[in-house]
């Protein structure tokens, strides 16, 4: 039996991995943590921290993990670069697991991105297009940030460099080597993203869809019973699926 911690309960999200993970015989919430709850007082009944609260409590969290030796799963998006640094510094401590998006489906569309701008090469243009619910309050998405970090991975560009978002007015020509983003905001869509691949005669779209929050519950909760087996390091999906 794994023992999880949620933390940002009261949450949408929150609510689905409740909901979730009473269906899996092998998993116990011992403790549903939310604004003005004591995460500190109910850490030590658990195996796992799952986090889905705000970016800027992330690291707090993190760190009252690696000092009580609590592996965690990270699901929330929007960190600065310095949150990040605060996060990451702690992969000697504890196992984590960080990913932009729990889905099986949209894991396999990033190594399906990769494998893509490996074959098409420089002359195809790059753009990504992310659709949320009106209530999202970040953007881009984590999923479509890190569906460009890919990209500039994979054109061995620094992503500052050469990321656009949106464009107005007398842009002039498109830059061959820019990657654009765009962000709508509308409705109750759970999350859709598409990665363009534009080339003179030709333009291959990839693209997922979710319908339900309940395939990013779930891949989180197998991301918790996969972790707590790990060493101490920084993980994500692409880890907890095997696709590295």
């Amino acid at each position: 039996m794994i023992k999880l911690i949620l933390n940002g309960s009261k949450g949408r999200m929150g609510q689905m991995l409740v909901a979730c993970a009473a269906r899996q015989p092998q998993l116990q919430v011992v403790a549903q943590i939310d604004l003005g709850d004591d995460l500190r007082a109910a850490i030590d009944q658990g195996d796992v921290v799952v986090d889905f609260s705000f970016h800027d409590a992330t690291s707090s969290v993190a760190a009252l993990c690696a000092e009580r030796r609590k592996a965690l799963v990270i699901g929330t998006t929007g960190h600065s670069e310095a949150e990040k640094s605060q996060i990451s510094n702690l992969k000697s401590q504890i196992p984590i697991v960080w990913a932009s998006n729990y889905s099986t489906g949209v894991n396999t569309l990033f190594w399906l991105t990769r494998k893509a701008a490996e074959i098409l090469g420089p002359d195809f243009d790059l753009e990504i297009l992310e659709m949320h619910h009106r209530l999202k309050k970040d953007a881009p998405s984590g999923t479509a940030a890190t569906l460009a970090e890919i990209l500039a991975e994979v054109r061995g560009q620094q992503l500052r460099e050469v990321i656009r978002h949106g464009r107005q007015g007398i842009t002039g020509e498109r830059t061959k080597t820019e990657i654009g983003m765009h962000s709508l905001r509308g409705g109750d869509v759970v999350g859709d993203h598409t990665v363009v691949f534009a080339a003179n005669g030709e333009r291959l779209e990839l693209t997922h869809k979710a319908a339900s929050r309940e395939t990013f519950a779930n891949g989180a909760l197998r991301a918790a019973q996969w972790v707590v087996r790990q060493k101490p390091g920084l993980y994500d999906m692409q880890d907890v699926l095997g696709l590295k």
